[in-house]
């Protein structure tokens, strides 16, 4: 029982070490490697080429599909390209299984040393990143040689003996336990070295082997395919076409097993290197006949994966931007935030533009569809609070750190502000569309100019958002006190009107002071980007903060 839990515990360092090594990679290159895959998919032999090299980096296939897959969801790639780029990928990491294949244990004490060192020094930068790349090379290493050792003993009990001596090959069974092991273990390099090592300490025959290896091949396409079932259709086409390349390859690769161990055993004497040769010559020969089908490949998971025609479905209705794939790379998932918080900001924008022509024409139906879109503002904020959420705060920066926080800031402005119209919309409706009532000429014209104001200014913040400039964010600022010292002119000059006994300033009255109230409420909110950038530049005097203060109190 004790040799089984080493066993198992050395199968969870192995496959802790693979996530490890992925997830630090992807950290510290991550941008690169998705500029890399963008700038080399002009041609299905450059892509090919690309996805070889990245995952021989990553050394995981499903994370390239992943990155690959997000590209094709923006519609910077066409999906020929972008399953040449899997084909590569495929090849990349059964060259790091030939590499992983050989006795590197030695190197695993000083990897181990050298990324604790590393890590611990700088945990939050890009040193203590690659550390942690280290440190996960280091355990890969340690879990394959305490495998062999666990394995070793095991094998020597009578039990055991016995067990394996009544093994006969099942192909069928074989496919399907490797592609449920690596499902499950979220890595099918993991799988593959792991049966390597027991078929070399003859745990596992040769031919069971080679049966569990085409399976996770199959188990790694499916794992991209589950992983990507709820994204947008453009997203889940890449698996999918992977997916058909892995299960054709094995239904084609099935028959010949035994007779490629046949042609091959007598050259290779280790039967880890069979193992681990006979991944690297699936996925080439793979790779080799299905290269020039991407394109007929492509047009069949098209049709079955059709996508939505553009401008249908209701683009507001749903995020755009937030890239699940990104995920394991902060600095673009914190940018993939940034972008749906500007998106949020133009559901804002065209709600508060819309509040004037509800004003002018007494547009009932507008006033509807404008509240409506609230419910998006409010959807957006969820879902990128959410994706936040998910973003590792450790393996962010000082800078992602007060990015992550100016984001979080900025959409919760947003969601106030979307409350706010929707109540502005509300008093228009019932204290003046319904009742039939108008404003003064001079109250419209205060209206109009602090909507005007308000547009100008919630650009102007979008862009403080955007850019994080000083001067920006203090120009916002500076707006907030004009906007303060015109809705106080405009409500005297509409109390004056009060006085004249002006009628549609007395039948309007209620209306109209709180329509001011809410309009500065807005502006507050807009005003309130710019804290922020210039509270981490040095630049927010006490003296704003108490004023701050005293405006909301007042």
């Amino acid at each position: 029982m004790k040799h089984l839990l080493n066993l198992l515990a050395a199968i969870a360092l192995l496959v802790w070490g693979t996530h490890m090594v992925r997830t630090g990679i992807l950290r510290v290159f991550g941008a690169n490697l998705r500029s890399a895959l963008s700038h080399s998919l002009s041609n299905r032999f450059s892509a090919f080429a690309s996805g070889l090299g990245v995952t021989a980096l990553v050394q995981s296939s499903t994370a390239t599909a992943l990155i690959v897959s997000s590209f094709v969801g923006q519609g910077l790639v066409a999906l020929p390209a972008a399953l040449a780029v899997m084909l590569g990928a495929d090849v990349g990491t059964s060259l790091m299984a030939v590499v992983f294949s050989f006795d590197l244990s030695w190197l695993s004490p000083l990897l181990i040393f050298v990324g604790v060192v590393l890590f611990m020094a700088r945990q939050s930068s890009n040193v203590g990143r690659f550390g942690r790349v280290l440190i996960g090379l280091g355990l890969m290493l340690l879990a394959l040689r305490l495998v062999t050792a666990s394995t070793a003993v095991l094998t020597q009990a009578p039990a055991i003996k016995s067990l394996l001596g009544s093994l006969s090959s099942d192909l069928m069974l074989e496919i399907t336990v490797g592609a449920l092991l690596a499902v499950v273990c979220y890595s099918s390099l993991a799988i593959v070295l792991l049966t390597a090592t027991l078929a070399a300490s003859g745990v596992v025959p040769a031919e069971v082997a080679l049966g569990l290896v085409l399976g996770a091949n199959l188990g790694s396409g499916a794992l991209a395919v589950l992983t990507t079932a709820r994204s947008a259709v453009e997203v889940r086409q890449v698996p999918m076409g992977n997916l058909v390349f892995k299960a054709l390859g094995v239904a084609l690769a099935a028959p010949w097993v035994g007779l490629w161990m046949r042609a091959v055993q007598p050259y290779i004497a280790d039967t880890a290197t069979l193992v681990v040769l006979f991944h690297l010559s699936f996925n080439v020969v793979v790779a080799i006949v299905f290269i020039g089908l991407t394109n007929g490949i492509a047009r069949g998971v098209e049709r079955w994966l059709p996508r939505q025609p553009r401008g249908q479905g209701g683009p507001l209705d749903r995020p755009q931007h937030l890239d699940p794939s990104a995920l394991a790379t902060p600095s673009l998932a914190i940018s993939c935030a940034a972008r749906e918080a500007l998106h949020q900001a133009d559901v804002v924008e065209t709600m508060l533009r819309g509040v004037l022509d509800v004003i002018v024409r007494n547009d009932l139906r507008l006033a509807e569809d404008l509240r409506k879109l609230d419910d998006t503002v409010d959807q957006l904020y969820s879902s990128i609070k959410y994706y936040l959420t998910k973003i590792s705060r450790e393996a962010l920066g000082e800078e992602e750190s007060q990015r992550w926080t100016d984001i979080i800031s900025f959409t919760i402005n947003m969601e106030h502000i979307g409350d706010t119209i929707e109540r502005v919309l509300i008093d228009i409706e019932d204290k003046k569309i319904r009742p039939g009532r108008s404003f003064s000429e001079a109250g419209m014209a205060e209206i109009r100019e602090l909507h005007e104001r308000l547009l100008s200014n919630l650009r102007l913040g979008m862009s403080v958002f955007l850019n994080g400039t000083v001067h920006d964010a203090r120009k916002l600022l500076e707006e907030k006190a004009r906007f303060r010292d015109l809705e106080r002119a405009y409500s005297r000059t509409h109390l004056a009107r009060l006085t004249d006994k002006t009628v549609p300033s007395i039948e309007t009255s209620s209306l109209h002071i709180d329509l001011l109230s809410e309009l500065k409420r807005i502006n507050s909110h807009i005003c309130s980007i710019a804290y922020p950038i210039l509270d981490s530049a040095g630049a927010l005097a006490p003296s704003r903060i108490r004023e701050s203060k005293f405006d909301e109190l007042g």
